[in-house]
């Protein structure tokens, strides 16, 4: 056990110096302003106050929440589907299918929104295909469509995955009860395969809507530097403005939104097994 303890020094000492150290100083930017000094800071609820009484970044917080709740939403619609599949495939098929799943998650994020932004420009593979039947261009890069389509398209893995784990996991030995007891197959899934799988979809629903909602590059390369979502008021606040205390009461703020979302999930999924409970 000392040996243990002995080895675990290292990590908390990378975790305190990569994660508790910058949190730290996040949240004495937050609540403080810039003295006469470098090192002189005064305590003041300014930057929250200027956050909240400010109708343009309400607006945008309200359009980030909007966005990062339609994305939530369409991967469940489209990742629910495809997992169901993939779970109910041959163990040969399942190792093919949930390698295309995951290919794209090898290549850096950064890389797959730039090939986004050349296939929905007006000249991009799309508009091309549609060239051929004399349709377009269309407008699509830079629109809510090319946010919301990038979005979905970098965080669907993450749902599927989820939603596929919970679905292998699940007791096949129900299915077979409610066929004895001449369940149909609409019956069966929405009694026992549905409720079974709620777990796997409150986790994917965490792992979409935490990152889409203060996702920052996504909105700023597919949606133009007029779409401007909270991640990007953040990165502007930092990197642009030089504002740090303002930025970083933005990034409280949104570390909050986020830890209610997580207790929300965790409230509403208390425990594995509440998906047997409805099923009776």
């Amino acid at each position: 056990m000392k040996q243990f303890s002995k080895m675990a020094y290292p990590y908390i000492l990378w975790i305190s110096i990569l994660i508790v150290l910058p949190m730290l100083l996040i949240v004495l930017y937050a609540f403080t302003k810039p003295g006469n000094d470098v090192i002189t800071f005064r305590f003041t609820l300014d930057n929250f106050i200027k956050f909240f009484s400010d109708s343009i970044f309400m607006n945008v917080l309200k359009q980030s929440l909007k966005v990062a709740i339609i994305t939530t939403i369409i991967c469940i619609l489209l990742g629910y589907p495809a997992a169901y599949i993939i779970a109910n495939a041959s163990e040969k098929k399942k190792i093919i299918l949930v390698l295309i799943i995951t290919l794209p998650m090898w290549i850096n994020m950064l890389v797959r929104t730039y090939a986004w932004m050349g296939i929905l420009q007006d000249n991009g593979v799309i508009n091309s295909i549609l060239s051929l039947f004399n349709i377009g261009p269309i407008k699509m890069l830079h629109t809510d469509f090319a946010v919301i389509l990038g979005m979905v398209y970098n965080f669907i893995p993450f749902m599927i995955l989820q939603i596929y784990t919970s679905l292998t996991k699940m007791d096949k030995s129900y299915l077979e009860a409610a066929d004895d007891l001449g369940a149909n197959k609409v019956q069966s899934f929405l009694r026992i395969t549905l409720p079974l799988s709620i777990p796997g979809v409150i986790s994917g629903i965490t792992l979409v809507f935490l990152p889409a909602v203060s996702s920052f590059f996504i909105p700023k390369l597919l949606g133009g530097g007029q779409y401007v979502l909270i991640g990007n008021v953040i990165e502007s606040q930092f990197l642009t403005s030089g504002n740090w205390n303002f930025g970083s009461a933005i990034s409280m703020i949104m570390a909050v939104i986020i830890m209610i979302s997580m207790y929300i999930t965790k409230k509403i999924d208390k425990n594995p097994s509440s998906g047997r409970n409805s099923i009776r």
